[in-house]
This record gives structure tokens, sequence and C-alpha cells, in this order.
């Protein structure tokens, strides 16, 4: 098979389990297998490194486990150290180059965000950020011409990325609001989350609650590869009534809603009206101008 055609821009995308009529599997294990032992070379190539660890994670996806299973399988035979993350979000993956502990030359994160549960893909990550198009083309070649660069000794560890990541966000809002109660600055706040069956429900029991928020009202929280109560997409008219109905039954302050991956929000009013984007971005532009002035009185 010509992995030129799996190519998605930035990502690898494809059809990964039957179940819509004329709809035919094209991202097989075979691929997957190629594709990350490709990426592994990629990563060796950039940094002329040749020991490297590689983190993998994946949404709710019901092709997920298999997929990850041969990503893994490709890296260990070439000579990586892998970091199993299990189920993730797409920002963790990428985190997982940055923080420390983990330290990671490279990420992958099986995801087809929002699209429907058959289809299935592949987002790429170091610690330069997502890789680009140009660089999907160089995986891509690697991959059809079989020109991998080949170690032994490679390894897998389950890692717990997520806890780590849920910490980080906790600071990020502790540092954001500074509250009188430095650790409890959400609370007096009902926040309800919708996370669409997907990889989202962490946010609710591992940064939510935390922090003192009320989640009461948060809604499909089980990672559920069918989706069975509307796509996770927050542009998806569906999902975005349902967030607003929950957010005005339960008489929130606000909903949240992600998509399957975690890597797009968006956000509900007391109301039930959605939040535009020009909002939300007026109010992040508003954080940050509040934490510099912070910043500059501390250090006059």
């Amino acid at each position: 098979m010509d992995y030129r055609k799996l190519q998605n821009g930035s990502d690898i995308r494809g059809i990964a389990i039957e179940g819509i009529e004329g709809e035919h599997v094209n991202l097989t294990n075979e691929a997957v297998y190629d594709l990350a032992r490709a990426f592994l070379t990629f990563i060796r190539e950039k940094h002329s490194k040749k020991d490297c660890r590689i983190s993998i994670g994946h949404d709710s996806r019901l092709s997920a486990d298999s997929l990850c299973h041969s990503i893994m399988d490709g890296l260990i035979f070439d000579g990586a150290q892998v970091l199993d993350c299990s189920l993730a979000s797409t920002p963790s993956m990428f985190m997982s180059c940055i923080f420390e502990e983990y330290d990671c030359d490279g990420a992958i994160m099986v995801t087809a965000s929002h699209l429907p549960f058959n289809r299935n893909g592949m987002k790429f990550f170091d610690k330069d950020g997502g890789l680009n198009k140009e660089d999907i083309a160089r995986i891509i070649e690697i991959a059809n011409t079989q020109s991998f660069i080949h170690e032994n000794n490679g390894s897998c560890t389950k890692a717990n990325l997520m806890d780590t990541y849920s910490r980080h966000l906790q600071e990020i809002i502790k540092e954001g609001v500074n509250a009188p109660d430095h650790e409890h600055p959400l609370k007096g706040l009902h926040i309800v989350v919708d996370a669409g069956n997907g990889a989202g429900g962490f946010y609710v029991e591992k940064v939510l609650k935390p922090l003192g928020a009320n989640v009461e009202g948060s809604q499909f929280l089980e990672p559920d590869g069918h989706f069975p109560n509307h796509i996770p997409n927050p542009e998806d008219k569906k999902a975005m009534d349902s967030i607003c109905q929950a957010v005005v039954k339960h008489k929130a302050d606000l909903g949240i809603i992600f998509d399957t991956d975690v890597d797009r929000s968006s956000a509900v009013d007391s109301h039930g009206k959605p939040i535009s984007r020009n909002a939300i971005i007026a109010l992040a532009a508003m954080l940050v101008k509040k934490r510099s002035c912070r910043n500059y009185d501390r250090h006059r």
C-alpha cells in the first residue's frame, strides 16, 4: 500500500474498522506498524540520536487498543524505549516531551479527532511541537521505502501521564485565578462538563473537583468509542444543544464540552448560551494581561 493515501495535512487519517457501508479499512495494523517505525527513524535523523524514548496514547475509539499494540511492537522492534500512556489527551501527549519526568523524544497520539467511530489516525509530536505536513511526508517516504534505522534492546513501560498532566492543569488554574483559597480556586463555582464519551472525562475528577468546583450534572464522561450520545465535536449542533441543556437543567455557572482527544473545546454561559470564540480569546487575553501585571508588580 502507498501510505501517501493516509496523509491528511499534518496527521495520518484512515478507516480503521468496518461498520459503515462502502467504507473499507485502509488504516491497518501493518500500516501503523510501519509508520511508527518510520517516525522513530525520523526522530533519530532529526536529532542525531540513537537511544530514543517515545510515548504512545490514544482516545476512546474502538480500534485504539489494536492499533496501539502494533505501534508499540514496531517501536520496540527498532529499539525504542516506549512509554504506554493508554487513554490520554492530545495536549498531554505533547507535554510528555516537555515534562522532565518523562523527557520523551517523540510522542504519538492515536486519534481521529471528531470523525466517525470507524476512523482513526496518528498525530506526531517532538520537543518542538506537532509535526508539520512536510515532516509527515518524510515519515511516509521512510515507510514506503522501508528505510528504517534498526536498533536493539527496545522496551515498554506503563506511564501515568494523565495524573501528571492533570496536576499541571491544576497549577495553571491556581496561578491564573489567584484566589485567597489557593488550593480551591473554583470553590463555589458549578461547572458542567460534557466529554462526549471521548477522553475528556478526566477533567472532572482530576482537575475541577480537586480545585473545589461543583461538577454535578457533568455527562458522558465514560470512554465509549461507539459515541452513543452525540458526536464528540464542539462544532456539532446536537453536541452543543446537549451541553446547553445540561447547564440550564442543573443551574450551572459554566459548561465545557470537549472533542474526542481533548484538543478542542467550547464553553456555555450560565444562561445556556454558547460563548463565542472571540469572547473566549478575549477572556484568555484578559487572564494573560492580569498575570503579566501581577508579575510586573511582584518584581517592581
